[in-house]
C-alpha cells in the first residue's frame, strides 16, 4: 500500500505540470490600438467559445477603452502602450523587460502608427521590427509571431506612409521567417475603413470587431502550432 501523503503530493505536482503544459501564453503587444480598445475582449470571448480556453493573455497592463467595452468579463492582460513607437521600444529594449516579466508563447504586434505620425520612415520601422523579433526569439526560441499590416489613419497626410509600411511588411516577414519561430502576417488594413475609427486613430465598435476577426485565425493557427510541438 502506498503512503497517502506522498501519493497526493505526486498527483498534485503532476496536475500542475499538465496544466502548465497545456496553457498557451499569448501577449497582445503594441500601442494604443492594442491598449485602449475592445477587440481583445471580443477575441478572448471567441477563443472561449471555440475550444481555446487554454489561451492565457499575458502582459503587465489590464487597461481597455476608457469609455468601457460591451464585453467586460475577460482576461485583460496585455502589453499595449499608448503613444509608444516601435523604434523607441526596440532601441530602449523595453520589450526585453516586458517578456521577462510575462513570458509568452505567441505575440501579436500592431505597431507603426505612432512612428508614422512622428515621421519615421518605413526602413526605420522595419529595422525596429527586426530588433523586436530578435528580442522575442531571445525570450522564447519557439515564439510564434503575428505582425499586423496596420489599420488606416483618418486624413490623407499619412496615407502614403501607412501604405508604404503595409506593402513592405510581407517581404520583410519572409526575410525574418523561420520554421521554428514563424511570422504570420495579419492584414488588418484591407476591409478596414476610416469609418471604423472612433477618433481618426482608434477603432470604434465595428473596427474592434474587424480587428478581432482578423487576429482570430492567425492566433488559433499559432496556438495549434504551439500545442503540436508539445505532443
Amino acid at each position: 500500500m502506498f503512503p497517502l501523503k506522498p501519493l497526493l503530493a505526486t498527483l498534485t505536482l503532476l496536475s500542475l505540470s499538465l496544466a502548465q503544459n497545456t496553457t498557451v501564453r499569448y501577449m497582445p503587444f503594441g500601442d494604443s490600438i492594442t491598449e485602449i480598445v475592445c477587440w481583445r475582449g471580443i477575441l478572448w470571448t471567441r477563443l472561449q467559445q471555440t475550444g481555446y480556453q487554454n489561451v492565457d493573455f499575458v502582459g503587465s497592463l489590464t487597461t481597455q477603452n476608457p469609455a468601457g467595452c460591451t464585453i467586460s468579463n475577460y482576461d485583460r492582460s496585455h502589453e499595449g502602450h499608448s503613444g509608444f513607437q516601435a523604434v523607441n521600444i526596440a532601441n530602449q529594449n523595453q520589450l526585453v523587460g516586458w517578456l521577462a516579466q510575462n513570458p509568452a508563447d505567441v505575440v501579436s504586434m500592431h505597431l507603426g502608427t505612432n512612428d508614422i505620425v512622428n515621421n519615421r520612415n518605413t526602413n526605420d520601422i522595419l529595422a525596429a521590427f527586426t530588433t523586436l523579433v530578435r528580442q522575442m526569439r531571445a525570450s522564447n526560441a519557439n515564439m510564434k509571431i503575428l505582425v499586423a499590416q496596420i489599420i488606416p489613419l483618418s486624413g490623407t497626410a499619412f496615407t502614403t506612409a501607412v501604405t508604404s509600411l503595409n506593402s513592405a511588411i510581407p517581404g520583410w516577414a519572409r526575410s525574418q521567417n523561420s520554421t521554428r519561430s514563424p511570422i504570420y502576417v495579419v492584414d488588418q488594413n484591407s476591409g478596414f475603413s476610416t469609418s471604423d475609427l472612433r477618433d481618426g486613430v482608434h477603432p470604434n465598435a465595428n473596427g474592434d470587431a474587424k480587428l478581432a476577426a482578423k487576429w482570430y485565425p492567425a492566433l488559433t493557427a499559432a496556438v495549434d502550432s504551439v500545442e503540436a510541438e508539445r505532443e
